[in-house]
């Protein structure tokens, strides 16, 4: 690659020229470098020198004194060349974080210093100098750094008097000399130059561009020029609202002024509203004691209305009383019946069970005479065989006929024993086998049942399920799915006067609860009231029922319907509600907006006396293990038990139907209820299949076992009879027939004796059998009474819990009527004592009004409107008086506000001018903008091309402003013959030839009076490092009003000579100098 580039450089058309020809050629003055030469030095903003105090390493650094054009700062690495240009970034005012060698400026300390300092002095001379009064040709900036990381300023003239300590200076200093120490045209540090060539982000370098052109600085002014518009355009609708505020207020001014002429009209009127006023207070009063007239009449009425309720609700009372004294004393008959029969019926079964003793004994009697008998019958006939046998036998030997029946004997025990032991195996694999089926048919049936009950709750769940769906739309439906239809049908009927007041209900949708969780309490409390109605009287009764008809099917049920008169105002229960300072009752955890459904669930229900506690144990805690509370009939959990003082109920339910609000969540749960039970009756419709499957199989495993062992009893049997037949054969020689004979005339005679006695133990077998089914029937007979009374029992205490319900619901309407007759009698005689008060009241303000006007005058205005006159009028009045006799200062007022109003509005007015032509003036300004990018744009490319032309190297900058991305390629050689590559496919000296390239085409379009390049050769070759410095040299001859500060390690000794050049040699380090102090860029912020 190395020989490839020197032989392309050795071309004719690159071929070197001396050091003494360019040398001259730079020193020329002529016109050689496009008239560019004859400028003179730079004046303002160029570097003088710069010296550093215990910076970085470096305990004493400089002063370097710097020549106005070219200036090279070389030396060997270590020796301070990135300290000085550090220095300077940081000396005017730039950050640690800048420069790339440092997040914090405590790092540039020197280790075992206190501190550090640097010193700049920058050039101030010419028209464009800055303050050249008070700094003079130099500016000094000098720069305090301290260990704890914060800095001071001194900004001093050329004669080192200080003139400012404020960065603010400092920064308006560099504004004015266009110095940027942190655009990278200005100072490109050898760091910033590797990320910029390295980075793959096309968009950095677009950004790296556009800083460098100072293009970005422009778009953010246009950016805040648009906000600041933005914001005026705020200010004007603020003066907007402003002026109508200032127009009302100046109209209140001009009525002011205007007002001063009617005082004596005004004080006219305020007379006769006096007047007014006096009668108008009398008339209120006449109108408040018809008023209290009217009640205290209303008050009789329904005085006597409600003794008649009282009257009435006794009447009901002692009718309650005598049905539930009747059922009870009904009870109580059956009770005694019952009692007076038990005896009997005990004595009976006692009597029943001995003779079915007796009736067992004689049966076991019999069966044993007769098996005996059986027994004796068989004996006679095996000995008349004998006989007989004996008889036919011979005098021959029968020793071969007695062996072979012994050995036939063996050989039969042996075979009965084989038998028997089968029968025993077989026996208890039938025993098995019958408790398995037995087993198996118990659980189907178990599982049966298990199945049917859980059939029925999916059915009542999918219903449910259905009913909370419908509901979802509308929530009435969750009372009945005929509801919406039943009061649509009331609403009709109402308007059409059918009813006297319109019916309410369901209840359960007129009331809401105030705490969710007591849902299913309150649902197991009220439980049918829920869906019932209530109607204002009996011909109202009459109608809904009609209207039921319509929607419910004979035989259903329909809701409950309740006639009580409608009142406006709730009982009052506080003499006897419960109360408990931790638990609400029913009708305090309730919000009920109607009064005629609290009235209806007090008198329903009495929930003024049943508390709400929500876990069971505290329930009965409270109410069975301690005394109940004042008033406190029962208990209701959460979980929607019962709780009495010595009784406890289980709910049946487990979540409430009709006041759950979370409908979603109930339906959710229902669902999975649904599924669970489906799968469940699967489960169970499976097992009761394998069960079926076991019992059929079981059972013919039985049937075959017991066929079995049929088949071995026979054999056992049919063996025994053999082994029996051959024992009883003796031979010939030792029997005596006679004896035989003797033998079965003496069987014969027994048989006659237990013939005889089963005879008579059959009879007396049959005379107990008559008497047990005798004294069985007269048990059955009393048994049968005694369960008949137990049926009649049974709806007779349904009958008499009815009656208790309705004794203490007559008694709860009793005490309410007493009540409300004793708290209305204590309202009316309050009301009459108003009534007298009032009627004294209106005496003395009648005296009043006549004093003030005698005759009397027909108002029609209230006396609160009449007062309000008059204090508005009065106010009037007093304000005329303050200003009577100043009226300039009214006037004055009123010119005032015109005036703000009119400044106002001009204001406005003049904004609205300025935002219409700041909008004409930015868009001109913002298409100059990008008519300058695209001049800079175009002035770059051109640049980087010329300078890569100089080395043969072809290359192409790519722009896209939209996406806001800079593309660069470069391709050593002939460009027509190889694509184009991208700058990190490069060697080292080729991409910092590159980047050379780019830099000088950034400085040829970029204004800024310095430039700073850290080690621009450094991965050059030799060949490169001379194109490269050919071309910065020539640049920077044809910008001599610009100066260049170029640090590298090389030598430069084959410079040319040139007062124009400078060259800054840098000490070697001190040897054992300890490495710098710099911290990873992540760890601290830079704090200025």
């Amino acid at each position: 690659m190395a020989k490839r580039k020197e032989e392309n450089f050795s071309s004719p058309e690159n071929a070197k020229r001396s050091r003494q020809e360019e040398a001259e050629d730079f020193d020329k003055d002529g016109d050689e470098f496009n008239g560019t030469s004859t400028l003179t030095a730079a004046e303002v903003g160029i570097i003088e020198s710069i010296q550093l105090k215990n910076f970085m390493c470096h305990s004493m650094l400089g002063p370097f004194k710097f020549g106005s054009n070219v200036n090279f700062v070389v030396g060997n690495n270590g020796s301070g060349k990135s300290a000085v240009l550090t220095a300077l970034i940081v000396g005017l005012g730039g950050k640690a974080i800048a420069t790339n060698r440092g997040s914090s400026l405590k790092g540039f300390v020197k280790d075992g210093q206190n501190s550090a300092d640097i010193s700049i002095t920058l050039r101030n001379r010419g028209d464009d100098a800055y303050r050249a009064n008070a700094y003079g040709d130099s500016i000094v900036i000098q720069q305090h750094i301290s260990m704890d990381g914060s800095r001071s300023y001194k900004l001093k003239s050329e004669t080192g008097s200080v003139v400012s300590t404020k960065k603010e200076e400092l920064i308006a200093i560099l504004d004015h000399f266009n110095i940027q120490v942190d655009n990278p045209v200005s100072v490109l540090t050898q760091e910033m130059s590797k990320q910029f060539l390295q980075s793959k982000s096309e968009g950095d370098k677009y950004k790296f561009f556009m800083k460098a052109t100072q293009l970005e600085q422009m778009k953010e002014d246009y950016t805040y020029i648009m906000e600041t518009k933005e914001r005026t355009k705020e200010q004007i609708n603020q003066g907007e609202e402003r002026l109508i505020e200032l127009k009302r207020q100046c109209l209140e001014k001009e009525e002011r002024f205007q007002s001063i002429a009617g005082l004596s009209t005004m004080k006219t009127k305020l007379e006769y509203l006096k007047h007014e006023m006096a009668w108008a207070v009398v008339n209120e009063i006449e109108k408040q004691l018809n008023a209290i007239r009217d009640n205290v009449e209303l008050g009789e009425e329904r005085a006597a209305r409600l003794g008649r309720k009282a009257e009435e609700q006794q009447v009901r009372l002692n009718e309650a009383e005598k049905k539930y004294k009747e059922i009870q004393d009904k009870l109580e008959k059956i009770s005694e019946e019952t009692n007076a029969r038990a005896p009997e019926c005990l004595e009976l079964k006692a009597d029943l069970t001995a003779k079915k003793r007796a009736y067992n004994e004689a049966e076991v009697s019999y069966n044993r005479s007769l098996n005996e008998y059986k027994a004796l019958k068989k004996d006679e006939e095996q000995l008349y065989k004998r006989i007989e046998e004996l008889k036919r036998s011979t005098d021959q030997s029968l020793e071969p006929e007695r062996l072979e029946r012994q050995r036939k004997i063996k050989w039969l025990k042996d075979k009965v024993k084989a038998f028997q032991d089968q029968k025993v195996s077989i026996t208890q694999e039938i025993e098995q086998f019958q408790q398995a089926v037995d087993k198996d048919k118990e659980e189907r049936d178990r599982i049966r049942g298990e199945e049917q009950e859980v059939r029925h709750l999916l059915t009542y769940n999918q219903r449910q399920l259905k009913e909370l769906k419908d509901s979802k739309n509308n929530r009435l439906k969750r009372f009945g799915p005929h509801v919406p239809a039943l009061l649509e049908a009331i609403d009709d009927a109402f308007k059409r006067g059918h009813f006297t007041h319109k019916p309410v209900g369901p209840l359960g949708a007129c009331i809401h609860l105030r705490d969710p969780e007591l849902a299913l309490a309150i649902e197991s409390c009220l439980k049918g009231l829920l869906q019932a109605y209530c109607c204002h009287n009996h011909a109202d009764e009459r109608v809904l029922q009609a209207l039921m008809k319509r929607f419910y099917a004979p035989g259903t049920t329909r809701p409950q319907i309740i006639v009580s008169e409608f009142r406006s105002e709730m009982h009052d229960v506080r003499h006897r509600a419960a109360y408990h300072p931790d638990f609400p009752t029913v009708l305090t955890a309730l919000e009920i907006d109607n009064v005629v459904v609290a009235n209806s669930l007090i008198d329903m229900r009495g929930i003024e006396t049943v508390l709400l506690i929500k876990n069971n144990a505290v329930a009965r805690t409270v109410m069975q293990s301690q005394k109940p509370p004042k008033n406190c009939r029962e208990a209701f959990t959460a979980d929607g038990d019962q709780v009495f003082a010595g009784r406890y109920y289980s709910s049946e339910n487990t979540r409430p139907k009709f006041l759950s609000k979370d409908v979603d969540s109930e339906i959710s749960h229902l669902e999975n209820d649904v599924e669970n039970k489906t799968a469940q009756i699967q489960n169970l419709q499976q097992h009761m299949f394998a069960l079926g499957k076991d019992i059929k199989r079981n059972e013919e495993l039985l049937r075959r076992c017991q066929l079995h062992l049929k088949e071995l009893e026979m054999k056992i049997r049919k063996s025994l009879s053999e082994i029996h037949e051959l024992e009883n054969i003796e031979e010939h020689q030792s029997v005596d027939i006679a004896t035989l004979e003797d033998e079965a005339q003496e069987n014969k005679s027994k048989m006659k004796l237990v013939e005889k006695n089963m005879e008579q133990r059959k009879q007396t077998m049959e005379a107990l059998r008559n008497v047990r089914v005798e004294a069985e029937d007269k048990y059955d007979a009393i048994k049968l009474k005694i369960n008949q009374l137990l049926e009649l029992a049974d709806p007779l205490k349904d009958e008499l819990n009815l009656a208790d319900s309705e004794v203490d619901s007559q008694k709860r309407g009793k005490r309410h009527y007493e009540d409300k007759q004793k708290e209305h009698l204590d309202t009316l005689n309050k009301k009459k004592r108003e009534l007298t008060m009032k009627e004294k009241e209106l005496e003395e303000k009648m005296s009043q009004a006549r004093q003030i006007c005698p005759e009397r005058i027909e108002v029609q205005k209230s006396a609160s409107i009449l007062d309000r006159e008059i204090n508005r009028l009065r106010q009037k009045i007093q304000a005329e008086h303050a200003s009577h006799g100043d009226r300039e200062e009214i006037m004055k007022q009123y010119q005032e506000a015109k005036e703000t109003y009119s400044d106002l509005e001009n204001k406005v007015k003049t904004l609205k001018r300025f935002i219409k032509l700041l909008e004409e003036i930015m868009g001109l300004r913002f298409k100059t903008y990008q008519q300058f990018r695209r001049c800079l744009t175009l002035r770059c490319k051109l640049y980087f091309d010329n300078l890569l032309s100089q080395r043969a190297y072809c290359g192409k900058m790519n722009f896209d402003h939209k996406s806001e991305t800079l593309s660069i390629s470069v391709q050593p050689g002939e460009g027509g013959k190889v694509a184009f590559s991208d700058m990190r496919a490069l060697s080292g000296g080729e991409r910092s030839f590159s980047t050379v390239c780019f830099i000088l085409s950034l400085w040829s379009i970029a204004e800024s009076p310095f430039r700073c390049l850290d080690e621009f050769d450094v991965y050059m070759d030799m060949v490169n490092r001379r194109i490269a410095m050919d071309m910065i040299l020539k640049m920077a001859d044809s910008q001599r009003f610009r100066q260049f500060i170029l640090l590298t390690p090389q030598s430069m000794s084959s410079l040319p000579s040139s007062k124009l050049i400078r060259i800054l040699r840098m000490s070697d380090p001190e040897r054992g100098q300890s490495i710098l102090p710099f911290r990873p860029i992540t760890q601290e912020e830079d704090d200025d």
